[in-house]
C-alpha cells in the first residue's frame, strides 16, 4: 500500500465548512445518488441525513434515489425524506431496462446534473454524513483526481462475537485476488467493491457500465486503464454497518466480477482519441450459475442468471428529461 499512501486520506481531513468554501469558489455542483431496491426500512434515514447535510452546508445540490423495481414502499420513504425519486425502468424507457445496481447508477447519469457524483448505498445502518464529505474532499482539492473510493471497518459480528474489518466475502475471495494477480498496481485499494464512492461526471459518462454488481470493479479498472492510478484516491470513512447477503446471492456477484475482469483483460489498447467499450458489451448466450441446496435430505440443483449486459458510455445517449 506504500504507493497509495499519498492518495489515501481520512474523512477527518475534509471538514464540511472547508469543502463548502472550496465548492463555492470552484463553482461546482454535487449530486448524491442512492440506488435502492426494497430498502424501505433504511433508505429514509440515509436520505434524511444527507438532506440535512445539504441544508446545513450547501455541499449537496441534488439528492436522488433510483428505485430498482422495489416491491415495498422504498420510493415513498425516500420521497418523505427529501429525495427526488426516479424508478429505474421509467428513466429513458426507450432504451430498455435491466435489473441491477449498475443499471440504476447508469440511469442516474441521465437524470442528474451535478459535476461531482457521490454514490451511497441505501442499506446503511451504522454510518454518518461524513461519508459524503470524505468522498468529496479529494475531488474538490485535487483537479487530477477523477475517482474516489471509500473504505471502512465493516461491522459484521462473527460467531465468536468478534467484529471483522475485512472487505467482505466477495472482496476477499474474488476481487482482491484478481487485483493482486492481474492488476497489482491496484492491490493497494483497500475496498475495491465499496458501495460508497465518488467520481467526476465526465469520467462516469465516458465509461461502459455493467448493469449488475460488477460496476464498482469495472469503474476502478477502466479508470486506471484510461487515466492511470494517479487519478484515483481513497478515503478512510471509519466504520459501516449494512445488511448481509446469502452465499448463493454472493456467488452470482462473484460470477459477475469474474466476467467483468475477463473482459477487461481482453480489451485491446484503445485507438487514439477513443475508449474501449464504446459499444454495449454482451455475450451470445445467457450465463446461468448452477447452484445446489439440500431439501428434505436431498440435494437439489437450481440456476441463477448472471447479469452480462454493459451499458455504453452515457455521453453517447441523449440526456433524459
Amino acid at each position: 500500500m506504500t504507493q497509495w499512501g499519498e492518495r489515501t486520506s481520512r474523512w477527518q481531513d475534509w471538514p464540511a465548512g472547508r469543502l463548502a468554501d472550496r465548492k463555492r469558489d470552484l463553482g461546482l455542483t454535487v449530486s448524491v445518488v442512492i440506488p435502492a431496491r426494497n430498502e424501505e426500512a433504511t433508505v429514509g434515514e440515509v436520505a434524511s441525513r444527507i438532506a440535512a447535510l445539504a441544508a446545513d452546508t450547501g455541499l449537496v445540490d441534488e439528492l436522488v434515489v433510483i428505485d430498482s423495481d422495489s416491491t415495498d414502499k422504498t420510493s415513498e420513504a425516500a420521497a418523505r425524506a427529501g429525495a427526488t425519486v426516479h424508478r429505474a425502468r421509467e428513466v429513458a424507457p426507450h432504451l430498455e431496462a435491466f435489473p441491477g445496481k449498475g443499471e440504476a447508477l447508469w440511469k442516474s447519469l441521465l437524470v442528474t446534473k451535478g459535476d461531482l457524483l457521490v454514490f451511497v448505498d441505501a442499506d446503511l445502518t451504522h454510518w454518518g454524513p461524513h461519508f459524503v464529505t470524505g468522498l468529496l474532499g479529494p475531488l474538490l482539492f485535487d483537479q487530477h483526481v477523477l475517482l474516489v473510493k471509500g473504505f471502512y471497518e465493516r461491522l459484521y459480528a462473527g460467531g465468536d462475537g468478534t467484529v471483522t474489518a475485512d472487505g467482505g466475502r466477495v472482496t476477499e475471495l474474488v476481487a482482491r485476488p484478481l487485483l493482486s494477480l492481474w492488476w497489482p498496481e491496484l492491490a493497494g485499494v483497500v475496498q475495491p467493491l465499496a458501495g460508497e464512492w465518488a467520481a467526476r461526471r465526465e469520467l462516469m459518462e465516458s465509461l461502459p457500465i455493467p448493469v449488475g454488481y460488477g460496476i464498482e470493479l469495472a469503474v476502478l479498472l477502466d479508470s486506471a486503464r484510461e487515466h492511470g492510478i494517479e487519478a484515483i484516491a481513497q478515503v478512510d470513512l471509519g466504520s459501516r454497518g449494512h445488511k448481509h447477503q446469502s452465499n448463493h446471492d454472493l456467488a452470482v456477484m462473484a460470477a459477475e466480477l469474474l466476467l467483468v475482469a475477463e473482459r477487461r483483460r481482453a480489451v485491446p489498447p484503445p485507438a487514439p482519441g477513443g475508449l474501449p467499450g464504446q459499444n454495449q458489451r454482451e455475450v451470445a448466450d445467457p450465463v446461468r450459475l448452477q447452484q445446489f441446496f439440500r431439501s428434505n435430505g436431498e440435494v437439489r440443483q437450481y440456476a441463477q442468471a448472471v447479469p452480462t449486459h454493459e451499458r455504453p458510455p452515457a455521453r453517447s445517449v441523449t440526456r433524459f428529461r
